[in-house]
């Protein structure tokens, strides 16, 4: 069928006229046949401005783990907004959400709130520095920390533009962006993820230098790859070793494969781990929780933690109303979203052998990358870029005209009220759009 969006059409130019880009992240003018505009959401769906309802996996790029105006969520924030959003003086909810987190983040002995999920990650880096001493930093290549000049390269998505990449055995960090300083990039060193013998022989070079090595749990955004068996585990050894500091970005698979995060879930105690996206159910907040040593450095005045809306009103209350719902009936929402999650995926794999397409899906728990690949695994990040990247940007595109949104990256977000109708009606809708591919 043809998709009606002539009113989202008619937006885009006027907002073009006053919005650089028509659009406020650039995330979204890659969306085709042209970015939506939205009426409203509610629960698992989303309606645009043209009257058309779409299944949302795209879950505004992540947060939203309780999909669309929630009842709990909406029950917090009304009561928020009655007593102010935000004060620029401390208040309650600080204390509650912070209390919250150090009880339920096995590696947090204190945390500091933010507002986006890049901003932690300056945080983070910025403690390693001044803890240790050191300068340099040791990222991955395919792994993605916000877009900060200190740490954004670049990264190869449907829905980004940017330079070439360089190749998995270069140590260079290319910007992510023109406009961007190269000199901030001095000090980071890329590497192939889930190359242990890279990681190990880079440290023993360079084990002076390095403040710290970063690392998302799961390579989420490229792939949805997990660590090798003992890879991150080996990192933890080696960085107490050498005393380098470990980070561990969670701001896509904190509080999406479990309350404890990623690293709750492998056992794992890195020494700073950023949280964000799934955290406020929607709202802007982040957060760095970590070891009390490290912390104490924005205690004492060794590092400055700056923001005007750090841990405001509305924002923390948001957080404790998503926390709370995910922690309830012992985390029954959690074995929702999987149980859904593992449908989609495993009706995705026999609809891809019944129209006998290349392709594969790698999942972890409630987020999962659906790619167009003549691999039969897909386990790092050169395999990764292997895939055809234009069919599935088309596939989205025709996903769309069957009411589901998806991103044109490959990566599907299952929410805590996704379900058996909007499973059927999504795999429904894939056959008939793998008929036409």
């Amino acid at each position: 069928m043809t998709l009606s969006i002539e009113k989202s059409k008619q937006l885009l130019a006027d907002s073009k006229q006053y919005l650089a880009g028509g659009v406020a992240s650039s995330l979204r003018a890659a969306m085709k046949p042209t970015p939506l505009f939205v009426e409203s959401g509610y629960g698992p769906r989303i309606r645009d401005v043209d009257g058309n309802e779409y299944i949302d996996y795209l879950l505004a790029y992540g947060p939203l783990i309780l999909g669309h105006a929630h009842p709990s969520l909406a029950e917090g924030m009304s009561h928020a907004l009655k007593r102010g959003v935000t004060y620029g003086l401390q208040h309650s909810g600080e204390i509650e959400l912070a209390k919250l987190l150090t009880e339920i983040l096995p590696c947090a002995d204190r945390v500091a709130l933010s507002g986006s999920g890049t901003e932690a990650v300056m945080l983070a880096l910025r403690l390693s520095r001044a803890y240790t001493g050191k300068s340099k930093v040791i990222r991955f290549h395919g792994h993605f920390h916000g877009w900060s000049d200190a740490i954004f390269t670049s990264f190869p998505s449907a829905d980004m533009k940017q330079a070439a990449v360089g190749s998995a055995s270069d140590n260079i960090a290319p910007p992510g962006t023109n406009g961007q300083s190269e000199n901030s990039l001095q000090d980071i060193i890329m590497l192939p993820w889930n190359d242990l013998e890279a990681l190990e022989a880079t440290l023993l070079r360079e084990k002076d230098q390095i403040a710290a090595v970063i690392t998302e749990p799961i390579m989420c955004n490229n792939g949805c790859i997990s660590p090798k068996p003992g890879y991150l585990e080996r990192i933890r050894e080696l960085t107490e070793q050498y005393g380098i500091v470990m980070i561990m970005d969670e701001v896509i698979t904190g509080f999406r494969l479990g309350l404890g995060g990623a690293h709750g879930k492998m056992g794992l105690k890195p020494d700073l781990v950023t949280v964000g996206k799934a955290m406020g159910g929607g709202f802007a907040i982040s957060a760095v929780a970590g070891k009390r040593e490290l912390m104490a450095l924005i205690e004492n005045g060794t590092v400055s933690h700056l923001g005007t809306l750090n841990g405001n009103f509305a924002a923390t209350s948001a957080a404790l109303a998503t926390l709370r719902e995910l922690g309830k009936d012992n985390g029954c929402a959690y074995i929702q979203m999987e149980h859904t999650a593992d449908q989609l995926v495993q009706g995705i794999r026999a609809l891809l052998k019944k129209h006998q397409i290349p392709g594969l899906v790698n999942q972890a728990g409630p987020v999962f990358h659906m790619m167009f690949t003549a691999e039969t695994k897909v386990e790092d990040f050169a395999t990764f870029n292997k895939r055809d990247a234009a069919k599935y940007s088309r596939f989205a595109e025709l996903m769309l005209e069957e009411g589901v949104l998806v991103r044109p990256s490959g990566l599907w977000y299952v929410s805590a009220v996704h379900g058996e109708n909007e499973v059927t009606a999504t795999i429904e809708a894939m056959d008939r759009v793998l008929a036409k591919l």
